[in-house]
């Protein structure tokens, strides 16, 4: 398949804000509204918020339907040049029978969001577009003051500049969660940073590896198996798959069950690499046995003891997150421990 590269951002653009999941804004106005005020002062963008946005999180719930006609509508407007949802969920997968194919694949733009937005870019990554798992308004853009520099460096690369090529760092330092946000002292915050003194964990692999990057939250992937929305078969060749666990924290032994079933469907066998994201809320006892685990059943049980495996990385639930494009080819050098896109993802 060939990817199709949604145009960069200016400034001055059109931002379409939809709700496809949770209706967070609804419950938490204060740390909504900081996010979109963000967009508007450090990126010069104008919001444009679509019904689903600020309503009723029980509305959102019994009406797929609603949820999935913004998205369209987003789509095919052509004032908009990206699309960015409020926050994760747990139900945006009820949205994509409602979803126009034709009205997307003619109309590729900028779409982000993470954690349960990983059906929707994944829906939209099968139908040809680059899509980018990164973050949302209410949890990355909302607390953007109180990241590092160098997160506010990355988006604006990744979003509004071209490079031929781009080398992905760790950041300095790392956040689990935030402050209650039913607090409205909070608003922006995260909770206490912790140096990033061990890096990523280079598990196994030490080849050069090219391929193109697929993945998301591995807790949403897992409402896709055996629907017609999983990727077909062939789909998985030389895909460098990326995998985060969400604030609901699976134990290392349910990671072991999901990555089992990659194997068991064959696809292991088929990708070039693996990324694994910081796991939030895990103790070091549980970090050491989630990475066992992956080296075990990649390498013991499914043969793949080349295959370049790295972990706790930048992306996912823990902040600052990096974004990552579906769709847009990276490269892994094991050798000198790198790991960058190889291509722009944008036009």
């Amino acid at each position: 398949m060939t990817f199709i590269q949604p145009y960069r951002l200016i400034e001055g653009d059109t931002v379409a804000i939809i709700s496809p999941s949770w209706g967070g804004p609804s419950v938490f106005p204060y740390i909504y509204e900081n996010g979109l005020k963000i967009l508007r002062e450090e990126f010069g963008l104008v919001i444009k918020e679509y019904p689903t946005a600020r309503a009723d999180a029980e509305y959102l719930y019994h009406n797929p339907r609603a949820r999935a006609a913004d998205v369209n509508m987003a789509f095919a407007d052509p004032q908009v040049k990206a699309i960015i949802t409020s926050i994760g969920g747990d139900d945006s997968v009820r949205i994509l029978p409602f979803l126009d194919k034709e009205i997307i694949r003619r109309n590729p733009k900028i779409l982000m969001g993470y954690s349960d937005t990983t059906t929707l870019l994944t829906f939209c990554n099968q139908l040809g577009l680059i899509t980018f798992h990164g973050p949302s308004i209410m949890a990355g853009f909302s607390q953007w003051r109180s990241l590092p520099t160098v997160f506010a460096t990355h988006v604006k690369t990744l979003l509004f500049d071209v490079p031929e090529t781009y080398q992905y760092q760790p950041y300095p330092v790392w956040a689990e969660g935030y402050p209650d946000w039913r607090e409205p002292e909070n608003v922006g915050q995260v909770n206490a940073f912790q140096p990033n003194e061990e890096g990523w964990r280079w598990l196994q692999g030490d080849s050069r590896v090219e391929g193109e990057l697929f993945g998301g939250c591995i807790e949403v992937l897992e409402f896709l198996k055996g629907t017609p929305f999983w990727p077909e078969q062939t789909f998985w060749l030389d895909k460098i798959l990326f995998l985060e666990t969400s604030e609901e924290k699976p134990t290392p032994d349910q990671v072991k069950y999901m990555l089992r079933n990659y194997g068991s469907q064959g696809i292991l066998n088929q990708i070039a690499g693996l990324l694994v994201s910081r796991p939030r809320d895990y103790t070091p006892a549980e970090k050491e046995r989630l990475y066992e685990i992956l080296v075990a059943v990649v390498a013991t049980e499914f043969g793949r003891p080349d295959l370049p495996i790295i972990a706790n990385m930048d992306f996912g639930h823990t902040d600052p997150q990096f974004i990552l494009p579906l769709g847009t080819k990276a490269e892994i050098e094991g050798g000198n421990k790198t790991f960058r896109l190889v291509e722009s993802p944008l036009g």
